[in-house]
């Protein structure tokens, strides 16, 4: 297992290979965690029936990996990090901005990723040793020596997660009762739109400022419908059958549902036999390591985009630290889990929306980057982009305004704008319009503010 010496830079083209296929391992490993099964817990919370929790999931995933899937393509248009691609819209050093706020979602959900594992193998060994230290190796490992390694692991990651997880579906189904979860009553307009959102927020969004990192890889003749194809069918097929099944165990126990809320892994072994605890448990580690890894090796290389002079495996380093860190404050010192986690959703989730919007966008309407000027602030892309930059702050500002966020008092700003829809605690409060919002604006504001600019680019 070699250590990767590519860093930010385009790779040459001696090193691009492989197929469209070989997408599906890492997006498929990086999503077949357990804790979409504890989604399926959070969308019902949203007061809606288990067939409308079922439509959210297959809408908000299979829309929010399509996005991934686009972004993609930028790598293997120009084979370079999406952090660097994204200096085509924003400037060389415009991009600083979402580069940093793409830096603090890829730390906090790798945070968040190596906390459930904590949490979860904490559950299962009470009174036996520290399984939990699997997690943060693999993690750590993966993540510092690259690409190669990444590639190779989330194979053996992905079939082995599957199949116990499978068991886990056969074991616990007996819990399910159908005609209690298919006898449900329809939730509100509002409610099924705040669990779509949260969802796509949840499960695909955040993925999508990590796309080109794995495609840059690939030869730029691969076909681009494969790469969106490959993407989001790894990406989605798993997590939408669990978040499904999530919701229907949930539905099935008012008592499973409420000690999710705290513990999202590590409550789902109440309803296990107890010899299959200790399998449970990598399974857990495994699944969420899967996206964990991702996560690390793709704030090494944004933190090397926004200016940091260190090799790219240093910079992996140095992350770690800071998911440790975030890792001891979840498990020993926050109370409750989902509060802190969605309130970090839905912040930093308005502004990656927008910022999402603008690089698919970006994406579409070019149809080639000239990769010499993505690392000069005296190229064609500029040193500033004020007009995209304006765009984001926009996005952010309004999607702010149509979001509540009372998991902590320092959030309470939020939802400025909600009065005009019924106020904080009117019907809409709680749907997080302000996320579908920032992606509008993301969409509209930059087509019409660089479609005169990219063509004037791509002909200088």
């Amino acid at each position: 297992m070699n250590l990767e010496l590519n860093g930010t830079n385009v790779i040459d083209e001696n090193q691009r290979s492989g197929k469209a296929s070989s997408l599906f391992w890492p997006w498929c490993g990086a999503n077949v965690s357990l804790l979409a099964l504890s989604y399926g817990s959070f969308f019902l919370g949203f007061g809606i029936s288990f067939w409308q929790a079922t439509l959210a999931a297959l809408l908000g995933t299979v829309l929010s990996f399509l996005l991934v899937g686009i972004s993609s393509l930028a790598g293997k248009k120009s084979n370079a990090p999406t952090m660097v691609l994204s200096r085509a819209s924003f400037g060389v050093k415009g991009n600083l901005i979402p580069g940093a706020l793409s830096y603090l979602i890829f730390v906090g959900w790798e945070t968040v990723l190596v906390s459930l594992a904590t949490l979860a193998t904490g559950t299962v060994f009470m009174r036996v040793g520290h399984i939990e230290q699997i997690s943060v190796a693999l993690t750590v490992s993966a993540g510092v020596l690259g690409f190669e390694v990444i590639m190779k692991l989330q194979k053996y990651l992905t079939s082995i997660t599957i199949v116990m997880t499978l068991i886990y579906i056969a074991l616990t189904i007996s819990h399910v009762n159908w005609s209690q979860i298919t006898s449900m009553k329809s939730g509100s307009a509002q409610g099924f739109i705040g669990a779509l959102i949260f969802g796509a927020t949840g499960i695909g969004l955040g993925w999508v400022n990590s796309a080109a990192d794995y495609s840059r890889y690939l030869p730029r003749t691969v076909s681009s419908k494969s790469v969106i194809g490959w993407t989001v069918f790894g990406a989605s097929i798993v997590p939408i059958i669990l978040v499904i099944y999530g919701a229907a165990l949930s539905g099935s126990s008012k008592e499973l549902s409420g000690a999710i809320a705290t513990d999202p892994i590590g409550a789902l072994t109440t309803i296990l036999p107890t010899w299959y605890l200790v399998i449970f448990a990598l399974v857990a580690i495994l699944g969420l390591v899967g996206g964990a890894i991702l996560d690390l090796y793709s704030s090494g290389l944004t933190l090397i985009s926004i200016g940091l002079p260190v090799k790219r495996h240093v910079a992996a380093s140095i992350d770690a630290v800071l998911m440790l860190v975030g890792t001891i404050y979840f498990v020993w010192v926050a109370d409750d889990f989902f509060f802190p986690f969605q309130g970090f959703l839905i912040t930093l989730g308005v502004p990656i929306a927008t910022w999402s919007a603008i690089f698919v966008t970006d994406v579409l309407m070019r149809k080639k980057y000239h990769e010499g000027d993505l690392y000069s602030v005296s190229g064609r892309y500029g040193s500033w982009n004020m007009g995209t930059i304006s765009v984001l702050v926009i996005g952010t500002i309004i999607g702010w305004g149509f979001v509540t966020n009372s998991f902590a008092s320092w959030l309470s700003w939020q939802g400025y704008f909600l009065g005009v829809m019924g106020g904080k605690e009117g019907p809409w409060a709680y749907a997080n319009l302000g996320v579908f919002f920032a992606l509008v604006v993301g969409f509209i504001g930059y087509y019409f503010v660089a479609r005169t600019t990219v063509t004037k680019q791509e002909n200088a």
